[in-house]
């Protein structure tokens, strides 16, 4: 994508072969500081658990974008996979199958839409005044 990021959005490309967890936790830091530190760590969750399933699932070399509107952020991570995500049941037994279930749990909405490239993108949005009980 070639395109530059509309006003309010930021991105970050991912061209490592693992994922750069906190170099993008550390940016989404940055990048949201006013929000606070338990909003800001509800993104943070929600975004390395996306990008540790594009890594895992669709192929890894991707790219991470936040776009803000007020307290609610959206969180959209390509991959190259056209696969959908599947939730998983949570079972804290089970080594794998957590991310997308924690990632549900603090979002007010989640999906994914396919991209013309023949990848996705996952997204998330996060409701700031939501993600701790605050307003």
């Amino acid at each position: 994508m070639d395109d530059a990021p509309a006003r309010g959005e930021f991105v970050l490309d991912l061209p490592d072969p693992v994922p750069p967890l906190v170099r993008v936790r550390r940016w989404i830091a940055a990048e949201l500081a006013d929000l606070g530190d338990a909003r800001v760590a509800a993104v943070q969750l929600v975004a390395t658990e996306l990008l540790t399933n594009a890594y895992d699932h669709g192929g890894g070399h991707g790219r991470i974008r936040l776009s803000r509107s007020g307290n609610r952020i959206l969180v959209e991570v390509d991959d190259g996979s056209p696969d959908p995500p599947l939730l998983g049941d949570g079972n804290p037994k089970s080594p794998r199958g957590r991310g997308l279930v924690l990632a549900d749990r603090l979002s007010a909405a989640w999906g994914h839409r396919l991209r013309a490239d023949g990848g996705k993108a996952v997204w998330a949005v996060i409701d700031g005044s939501a993600a701790t009980g605050a307003g």
